[in-house]
């Protein structure tokens, strides 16, 4: 049985660029609650979240770990999420798990992309977020400048709750024992800002504190204090060394006093069908659990870690995943502690659980009680991949297990993809970079001793047309016996991009039956996905089919299937038809003393730069739209420019015209296969 309630329950996840310590954070917090006896380090493999020997080799957390930890009558959970950008995936996906986000700060580096990312993300998911600057010992750091930074990225909300002193060797409290001074001002004064912006949520309290003057106990300031949290009208700012345990107790105290509860937080919205549902973290509710991390291990099987949003679990529960019509049987409740798995008898609201074994379990199910609901948590927003690699076998035979083995992996990450490209017979393996791809076909190689051969796939390319234009076709076939006939007008308009495709039926007086209507739209499918011109899909068309002719014997579907790919056709050539090529929104950031070198080689790729941030005192970021073909080599020229100092985000902007040398390149390597 658990010790805990809902009420005692902190759910907090640990987000930000790599290198700024989350992982050391949660070791440091374990053991000062006394969760563990000595606290592991990173560079020597010992840490309780990086377990996984890729993340020991790396030296860096590769996935979500969960902890836990008890103080003061409190249960904290902590998940330990990835900073390499290319693995942001991770991290958005324990999201829903939470109350409070923390966004770790090094702060020597100061605001890095995703320190801006997470803020973002996480204040459009209205939830809960604090921020951590860690290394705060370190010779020269200037912190007053960093806050003032956070400040005038992130607005006034971000407030210090605790203050630096004796160089970053201590933190001083300025919530509960508002007294004395810190190495960036009056303890006094920070906590009056800290009041004056907490009240304004609760006209009442801020009515009593500007009349009689009083000095608000934190008791008074609880409940709106978690109201201004749960609005966004307040981020809390804490200091802490991780290394060296500088504001850890402090770091601590504010965690478990003042971070929401499953009962104070904003939930995650649920939806059965299309209708938002609500949730409470009641015990006696049924169940509704999300599954935020699956992971497949050779030796272990499944395992699903989940948050309970309502109702009571026990390893007797009978449970469905999302619209399964059979139930199943938790039998094991698991309690995560890294890599360690402790069976438990319940979990109540709030809690994050795990369970093993369940083949049909999958990350972003919700499991729940009546099969009659199907219940579905609303998506989350996760970077598109865009950097891809073409799979190939390197051992004959290993077809099946390469299969089953990316299938695996694909379900284990939310931002790794995996499709086939009929046209060419690849199978193509994408995802958010270089290294999100080189440690996946890593893990391939040492967990599943599967090999692969890789190249770089095909670019993405897509055909559209730039002018309205008609078609028409007549398909006729006599070879004695019953023939084909079917005979097609129809005429095309372009969409907007990005609009996809638009049939209309415009046939009136049964000049083409309804019967055939399907067929006619089927042929203009075959061409939608095979291209017209130059082999790749079309988007952004609009097609109307007004007119045509049957016969009563002789047509049939075949007849209009072809009457109408072949009517498209001569619609599209006539219509000025385009090749589109990705236009991927690239985010570039690298050492100052390289920010020429970087600018000229993107208006070489036919780059536009739209702007730069200093991210650091000797790093900036470079914001530019770059054709994704010519970024097929970015990460080995990157790393060659800048020393291995660089680093580089992608995401898909848009879909624009190819120049005309490059589209009359593409349609001379084009070989259709034509058949009727």
């Amino acid at each position: 049985m658990p010790h805990y309630t809902t009420e005692n329950i902190c759910n907090i996840a640990l987000v930000g660029q790599t290198n700024t310590g989350k992982t050391t954070l949660a070791e440091t917090l374990l053991l000062q609650a006394g969760a563990i006896t000595s606290a592991g380090k990173v560079e020597n493999g010992n840490t309780i979240c990086d377990f996984d020997s890729l993340e020991k080799e790396h030296q860096h957390s590769l996935s979500a770990a969960v902890v836990s930890l008890d103080h003061k009558g409190k249960h904290v959970n902590i998940i330990d999420t990835p900073g390499y950008p290319d693995f942001m995936g991770q991290s958005l996906s324990v999201l829903p798990a939470v109350e409070t986000v923390a966004v770790v700060i090094n702060a020597v580096s100061g605001i890095e992309m995703l320190t801006s990312r997470m803020l973002e993300w996480t204040g459009n998911r209205k939830q809960c977020r604090m921020i951590i600057i860690n290394k705060i010992d370190v010779a020269d750091v200037d912190l007053l400048t960093l806050v003032e930074d956070i400040k005038e990225n992130f607005g006034n909300e971000c407030l210090p709750v605790n203050l630096p002193t004796d160089n970053g060797s201590k933190v001083v409290d300025c919530f509960f024992n508002p007294s004395g001074d810190s190495d960036l001002g009056s303890v006094a004064d920070a906590h009056t800002e800290i009041i004056d912006q907490v009240v304004e949520v609760d006209e009442k309290l801020m009515e009593t504190y500007l009349e009689q003057g009083d000095e608000l106990s934190p008791q008074q300031l609880h409940e709106p204090f978690e109201k201004a949290l749960r609005e966004g009208h307040l981020i809390p700012i804490c200091f802490v060394s991780a290394q060296t345990g500088a504001g850890i107790p402090e770091l601590l105290e504010i965690i478990t006093r003042l971070m929401p509860s499953p009962l104070e937080g904003n939930p995650p919205e649920f939806l059965q069908g299309e209708t938002l549902i609500d949730t409470t973290p009641d015990p006696k509710q049924e169940v509704i659990a999300h599954v935020f991390k699956v992971t497949a291990d050779p030796f272990v099987g499944k395992l699903a870690m989940f948050r309970i949003h309502q109702g009571t679990i026990t390893k007797d529960s009978q449970l469905y995943i999302g619209d399964a019509r059979k139930s199943f049987k938790i039998s094991h409740l698991l309690k995560i502690q890294g890599e360690q798995h402790n069976e438990i008898s319940k979990g109540v609201p709030g809690d994050i659980c795990a369970v093993a074994k369940i083949e049909d379990m999958h990350f972003d199910a919700v499991l729940h009680e009546s099969h009659e609901e199907h219940l579905h948590l609303k998506a989350l927003e996760f970077p598109e991949p865009m950097y891809g690699l073409a799979i190939t076998t390197k051992r004959q035979g290993d077809e099946q297990k390469i299969g089953t083995t990316l299938q695996k992996l694909v379900g284990e990450d939310p931002c790794l993809l995996l499709k086939h490209d009929a046209s060419l017979n690849q199978t193509i393996l994408q995802g958010l970079g270089e290294l999100h791809l080189r440690v996946m076909l890593e893990r391939m190689n040492k967990q599943y001793n599967v090999e692969v051969d890789t190249q770089p796939p095909r670019i993405p390319y897509r055909e559209t047309i730039s002018k309205p234009a008609e078609g028409h076709h007549r398909h006729k076939k006599q070879s004695g016996g019953a023939g084909q006939f079917g005979e097609v007008f129809l005429k095309i308009e372009p969409l907007e991009r990005g609009a996809g495709f638009e049939f209309v039926n415009a046939i009136v007086g049964g000049v083409i039956p309804a019967v055939y209507i399907p067929a006619v739209e089927k042929g203009i499918q075959q061409v939608l996905e095979n291209g017209a011109i130059a082999g790749y899909p079309m988007q952004d068309i609009k097609v109307t089919v007004y007119d045509g002719k049957y016969h009563s014997v002789d047509s049939k579907e075949i007849a209009f299937v072809a009457a109408g790919k072949k009517a498209f056709l001569d619609a599209v050539n006539k219509a000025k038809p385009l090749i589109l090529e990705p236009i991927v929104k690239a985010e570039i950031t690298t050492p100052n003393d390289f920010m020429g070198t970087i600018s000229g080689d993107l208006s070489s790729k036919r780059g536009r730069i739209q702007g730069s941030d200093v991210r650091s005192q000797n790093m900036i970021c470079v914001q530019a739209e770059v054709p994704l073909s010519e970024l097929s080599n970015y990460p080995t020229e990157l790393k060659s420019a800048t020393g291995g100092q660089g680093f580089y985000t992608m995401e898909l902007s848009h879909y624009e015209p190819v120049p005309s040398n490059i589209q009359q390149q593409l349609k001379t390597a084009f070989k259709p296969i034509t058949s009727e």
